[in-house]
């Protein structure tokens, strides 16, 4: 039997991570030290420096995906908006997030803001937070509310663990996601420029792992795998490089992943799991912790669909930085069924790639899309159009 390379051992891991409903990396962590607790969060953003300081585990809760049966869940959301919800509250229910202690639901969208009040109704002996962010990037006026926020959140978990988190805590948590950060980007930057050797699909497991295990093996997981997966060169083909957008909150499913790259595209960017990017450098961490914390939000955090854009002279910018600092050659809308945020924002960004000459293909999924034939078949005829037309050129 021939055995397996480093590179094959660390997607094995991610895999099975991914594919474990159960949670069970979080319960061998917890069953390490039984004062341990873990705080569960949707998607999108939270300063999940504040848990890693109270001694916490964050453990990013991303839905059912595809394997998931949603049988409990479906009676408590109406089946007009994403199945994100549903699938989460059917989680709860069938007893996989007992053993998180608390859940933190970020201002993602108005169903988000009620599943944090389902959630409540459902697990009153678990600690639950709405957590806000302001609409106003003012230092004075949203830092404020914005610190406030964060203060609250502070509290919270002090009294869970039993003592007030310092900001010596917060300062040490800072640096371990400020290295957390550089290594995602330093995974994506390589991704970017050879695609070849990290195809999205393994790019997203890695991703995927960071959401259950602690953020110090998880930054180590992905310099390994930029290391090993360096050593063994990979055949390159003439795909179209583009970026996919529109997947900040429900996930995609790992097959329609996958289709994209069967249909010739490498993807050299994207908005899945933006909790592990949404800061977009390094935050100071030796001041006042919550003030830096606020100013990377307000002033050096990425441009997506569920953050208030103040002007919308702004919009699309972010998006267009991307297809630039990337290299791409198109742009894949690629958004949840019923996902207000970003099914509004798409023709907006439609309107600034069309006048930048860039050109780009829109399409909807659920995370537990089973069909992927047809999103092949059109992802495929975008990257075929996409090399005519640079042939053209």
């Amino acid at each position: 039997m021939t055995a397996i390379t480093p590179v094959q051992a660390i997607v094995e891991r991610c895999q099975a991570l991914f594919d474990d409903l159960d949670f069970n990396a979080v319960k061998q962590w917890k069953a390490a030290d039984p004062a341990r607790k873990a705080i569960g969060y949707m998607p999108w953003y939270v300063p999940r420096e504040l848990i890693h300081a109270a001694g916490f585990l964050p453990v990013g809760i991303l839905g059912g995906g595809d394997s998931l049966e949603v049988i409990q869940g479906d009676a408590y959301y109406q089946s007009y908006i994403c199945r994100i919800p549903r699938s989460t509250i059917e989680l709860g229910l069938t007893g996989r997030l007992d053993c998180i202690d608390g859940m933190l639901f970020p201002s993602i969208c108005d169903v988000i803001r009620n599943l944090s009040g389902m959630w409540q109704v459902l697990f009153p002996e678990k600690y639950v937070r709405y957590f806000d962010v302001p609409q106003n990037y003012q230092d004075n006026v949203g830092g404020h509310f914005y610190i406030h926020e964060m203060q609250g959140l502070r509290e919270d978990l002090a009294k869970l663990r039993g003592k007030p988190i310092t900001d010596e805590e917060l300062n040490a948590s800072i640096r371990v996601y400020n290295d957390n950060r550089a290594a995602v980007r330093e995974l994506y930057a390589y991704r970017a420029q050879n695609p070849q050797q990290a195809p999205t699909s393994e790019v997203y497991l890695l991703g995927r792992a960071g959401m259950v295990l602690p953020p110090e093996e998880h930054t180590q997981l992905m310099r390994d795998y930029i290391r090993e997966t360096d050593k063994i060169p990979r055949p390159k083909r003439d795909n179209a490089r583009v970026v996919v957008t529109g997947s900040f909150c429900e996930q995609p499913p790992l097959a329609l992943i996958k289709s994209l790259e069967m249909a010739g595209c490498y993807v050299v960017d994207d908005d899945y799991m933006l909790v592990s990017r949404w800061l977009l450098d390094e935050v100071p961490a030796d001041a006042d912790p919550l003030d830096e914390l606020s100013k990377a939000f307000l002033h050096r955090s990425a441009s997506m669909a569920a953050k208030y854009d103040a002007t919308r002279a702004e919009k699309g910018v972010f998006l267009l930085k991307q297809v630039k600092t990337r290299g791409a050659e198109g742009v894949v809308f690629a958004a949840p069924s019923f996902c207000d945020p970003a099914l509004l924002e798409r023709p907006m960004l439609q309107d600034v790639l069309a006048k930048n000459n860039i050109p780009y293909t829109a399409f909807k999924y659920a995370e537990n899309t089973g069909q992927m034939a047809p999103i092949r078949e059109q992802a495929g005829t975008f990257a075929d159009s996409i090399k005519l037309w640079s042939d053209a050129a």
